[in-house]
């Protein structure tokens, strides 16, 4: 049994956040461990409250399950504060050196997906002003994947990003600022940008999902998609980047990664059975339904 760790924030509803990567990991067959970095109150119809953890009891966590469940890859999603961004970059930094100096395992890297959660979906904000900027210039660099959406994609780089040629020109963009910040060495990372809320040129209706794949060596793939009609879409970029980490643990490389996430997502989508008054949770233990 393989473990992978999720560090993101605890919904309660479980449509997102720690409780939802637990599940996709199951799904695919991982043990799942957590790093709870903020307490939300929230529910299928809105976040209500926000209540970061201490720093402090962030880096104990994640020393803790390193040392004595290390991990075969690493989901981190919602960060809330500067303060939690600086300790999961630490600890990413720690892991990274150790992999350089493992000798039993010469060349391994364990994955690391950013799933950069900035804003709820209705608009409360989920990661302070100097969150970001530190995100994107400690964190990214020592991760292995970002998935940002167009919204997450255009504040990270300062760009207006509603069409595709948009989210080409942004995607290259980070690529280009996280390859040349501190401590990255000029390693590129792939960029994986979320599509979901793309629409038709010149209007304002949704137009047919397509997410961009901009790998580490430049190669540049759109992942068609349908558009599943459904009410219960919550979570459904957690799901996306934890399942993406597990296809990864897996061993895909990363357009077949890619690709097979985005059918994950889908197919948790179309099976989702409608629940609370709002938006709902994904079904994302669909896989084990079918066993």
């Amino acid at each position: 049994m393989r473990t992978l760790l999720t560090i993101a924030g605890f919904d309660p509803s479980s449509g997102a956040g720690t409780t939802a990567d637990l599940m996709v990991f199951a799904a695919h067959g991982f043990f799942g461990t957590s790093c709870i970095t903020a307490l939300t109150v929230q529910s299928t119809q809105s976040v209500r409250a926000v209540h970061p953890v201490d720093p402090e009891t962030i880096a104990d966590t994640l020393a803790c399950l390193e040392d004595d469940l290390p991990s075969s890859g690493v989901k981190i999603g919602m960060l809330g504060t500067r303060k939690a961004v600086d300790v999961v970059a630490a600890f990413l930094a720690v892991l990274r050196q150790n992999e350089s100096t493992d000798d039993a395992k010469p060349g391994v890297r364990v994955p690391v997906v950013v799933d950069p959660v900035l804003r709820a979906s209705a608009g409360r904000e989920l990661l302070e002003p100097g969150g970001a900027y530190a995100l994107r210039a400690r964190l990214l660099p020592l991760a292995d994947w970002v998935t940002p959406n167009l919204d997450e994609l255009g504040w990270l780089t300062g760009a207006l990003v509603n069409d595709r040629e948009g989210m080409l020109r942004a995607a290259l963009q980070l690529q280009q600022e996280v390859a040349g910040a501190v401590g990255a060495n000029g390693r590129r990372i792939h960029v994986l940008v979320k599509g979901g809320h793309l629409t038709v040129p010149g209007g304002a209706e949704p137009g047919p999902p397509a997410d961009l794949l901009l790998t580490a060596n430049g190669e540049r793939h759109w992942l068609e998609g349908e558009r599943v009609v459904t009410t219960s879409t919550h979570g459904t970029g957690c799901a996306l980047s934890s399942a993406l980490l597990c296809r990864l643990a897996l061993g895909d490389p990363p357009l077949t990664a890619a690709q097979s996430a985005k059918a994950y997502v889908a197919e948790a989508l179309r099976r989702a059975v409608p629940i609370g008054h709002g938006p709902g949770p994904v079904e994302h233990l669909w896989p084990l339904r079918n066993k």
